[in-house]
């Protein structure tokens, strides 16, 4: 075993490791009929910087590119993607026994513990090992077809769940979501490293609540400080970086489960990168 090995053996290259175990020998064999292209992640170093939202914006991108797009909602205490998209039934269970994914109005589908419950208010009181076994189970247990890009919403926090997403899944990225706060901008630090440590590149940066953008005059003013978001990106040779503005009209539509008609290319440059993997 290498000394860095952070046990994500799908996607490392040493030869000849003794240790060395298939996607299907850690428990995370496709569902039948299932085919990813590719698996994103989007992170977050804490909560409330708009890490859904950049999820929610990312797939809706990718999908009027034409791709085929799913979302795990892998924030499993805190799941908000159904919400966004106005997804209120539960799944239902195919054929073959797997659990089938809500399709929003444009196709993306969608897997999220909120989609399991008649309430959506109600509280996920599990411990971590019920909340790891959820997580690999949206994973391996959904028949989410042929999906040119599936997208995880992952819990905020660098701790035991974050983990099982960078330690089981193949991801072959991750997008950063952060805040102009620099108490924020200490923690994504934590967030890019965490990352780098698991060998899994960092493909971009998203700054949510970056500028308030005057509708009178089209001056934009920075009220949670001065971005740092292209300084950050530079320090750790991240190529791909944008900014998403206050806007109500964004948090409206969201509120509403109206994602998909959220206007803006602010997640292009990410969506740009995604399409070189």
């Amino acid at each position: 075993m290498a000394e860095d090995c952070n046990h994500h053996c799908s996607g490392c290259s040493v030869e000849g490791c003794g240790d060395r175990t298939s996607e299907e020998d850690q428990g995370m064999k496709l569902h039948e009929g299932t085919e990813i292209g590719k698996i994103i992640a989007v992170a977050s170093g804490k909560g409330g910087v708009g890490k859904s939202l950049s999820t929610s914006l990312l797939a809706c991108e990718l999908q009027r590119r034409g791709y085929k797009v799913g979302i795990l909602d892998g924030d499993i205490t805190g799941p908000s993607i159904p919400r966004s998209f106005g997804v209120h039934k539960p799944p239902k269970v195919d054929e073959t026994g797997g659990l089938v994914p809500a399709e929003t109005k444009t196709g993306i589908k969608v897997v999220s513990t909120n989609m399991l419950t008649n309430d959506e208010a109600t509280p996920f009181l599990w411990r971590g090992p019920v909340l790891n076994g959820i997580l690999t189970q949206f994973y391996s247990d959904v028949s989410w077809g042929k999906l040119d890009y599936l997208v995880i919403d992952m819990p905020p926090g660098t701790g035991d769940i974050p983990m099982t997403v960078f330690q089981s899944f193949p991801l072959d990225g991750v997008v950063v979501a952060t805040a102009p706060q620099v108490l924020v901008n200490m923690i994504v630090e934590k967030a890019i490293r965490m990352a780098e440590h698991m060998n899994v590149p960092v493909i971009g940066l998203v700054e949510n609540m970056s500028y308030y953008e005057c509708p009178d005059c089209g001056a934009r003013h920075e009220i949670f400080g001065k971005s740092e978001v292209e300084a950050i990106a530079k320090s750790h040779d991240i190529a791909a970086w944008t900014r998403i503005p206050m806007d109500p009209a964004i948090s409206s539509l969201i509120d509403e489960g109206k994602a998909e008609d959220v206007e803006g290319d602010w997640l292009k440059p990410i969506a740009d990168k995604i399409e070189t993997l």
